[in-house]
């Protein structure tokens, strides 16, 4: 490597330190919760609505994440948080995180890179507007401790994915979802279970006898 290769490696190192968005940083103390430990990748992606944010402690967020509350920079959207994220989650590059009404994400929540959650998507009620004019709506969106989700996912507006589950890469979800499913597929549905009598298998698929 080049004296003028090795410079600019160096240098953007030192960028991408300086850059990273921690609660010792100005930028940090914009959010109403950044817990310690937790940091925001340099570079991010658009991040606005910073009081509605809370970032739980040792939560890593990668490279160009989008979060925001709200369609644009600067409205009241009232006294209580909009988007949560728990503590010790790793959230991959380039996800996008999208809250209006409510975003709840547990602690220990693990993504791959380019996934998008959202609450609020566009409504066709009138088929005379077009339906990027007409007013959208919000739905709740819950995803449970200790979840995992592949890359490409995308959660739906009135999401609940309980604890310990697994959402397939690419699977776009919507409605609820019991605690320690493999969630997978478009529309996505629950392909795996688990009991502690039977382990992990497919839902109506009856469970080996053991021997006696």
């Amino acid at each position: 490597m080049s004296v003028v290769g090795a410079l600019i490696h160096r240098a953007y190192a030192w960028i991408r330190k300086a850059g990273t968005i921690t609660p010792a940083s100005p930028a940090g103390y914009r959010f109403r919760r950044l817990g310690q430990g937790a940091s925001i990748a340099f570079p991010p992606g658009a991040i606005f609505g910073e009081q509605w944010i809370e970032i739980g402690d040792h939560t890593l967020i990668g490279e160009r994440v989008s979060i925001s509350c709200g369609m644009v920079p600067g409205p009241d959207l009232g006294p209580d948080p909009i988007v949560r994220i728990g503590s010790g989650c790793s959230i991959g590059r380039g996800t996008h995180i999208v809250g209006h009404q409510s975003i709840d994400i547990g602690d220990d929540v693990f993504t791959g890179p380019y996934v998008y959650i959202t609450d609020q998507n566009h409504v066709y009620d009138d088929p005379e507007i077009p339906i990027g004019r007409q007013w959208p709506r919000n739905n709740p969106v819950s995803i449970g401790s200790g979840s995992w989700l592949g890359t490409g996912a995308i959660i739906l507006p009135g999401s609940r994915i309980g604890r310990q589950c697994v959402v397939a890469g690419g699977a776009v979800v919507r409605g609820e979802f019991p605690d320690h499913s493999v969630i997978a597929g478009v529309p996505a549905r629950v392909v795996r279970t688990y009991s502690p009598q039977d382990g992990w298998r497919a839902p109506g698929v009856a469970a080996l006898e053991r021997p006696a």
